[in-house]
């Protein structure tokens, strides 16, 4: 004899097996995501490391190739305003 609420148990039963195969898939998958966040962020990170780095050595090399009167400006703190002479040291 078959109980009347048989087919519903096993419809149940089913649904749950289903949302727990989806489940597990998905979990998978955001695990699969999380690593290539992170992969890429990684990546990312030292790409502007190294762009800092080039601008910061592109900004030391243009201040090399200053000419010696624009040296002298407000901009330069080893020129002494004040006295109108140059504090840097020299060999002479």
């Amino acid at each position: 004899m078959l109980v009347p609420y048989t087919p519903t148990l096993a419809l149940v039963a089913l649904g749950l097996i289903v949302m727990v195969a989806i489940g597990v898939r998905v979990i998978r998958s955001l695990r699969r995501f999380a690593s290539a966040r992170t992969l890429v962020g990684d990546r990312v990170g030292d790409g502007v490391g190294l762009l800092k780095a080039r601008s910061a050595a592109l900004k030391v090399a243009f201040a090399e190739r200053r000419r010696p009167e624009q040296a002298r400006t407000r901009a330069n703190p080893a020129y002494d305003r004040r006295g109108g002479g140059d504090r840097r040291i020299t060999n002479g």
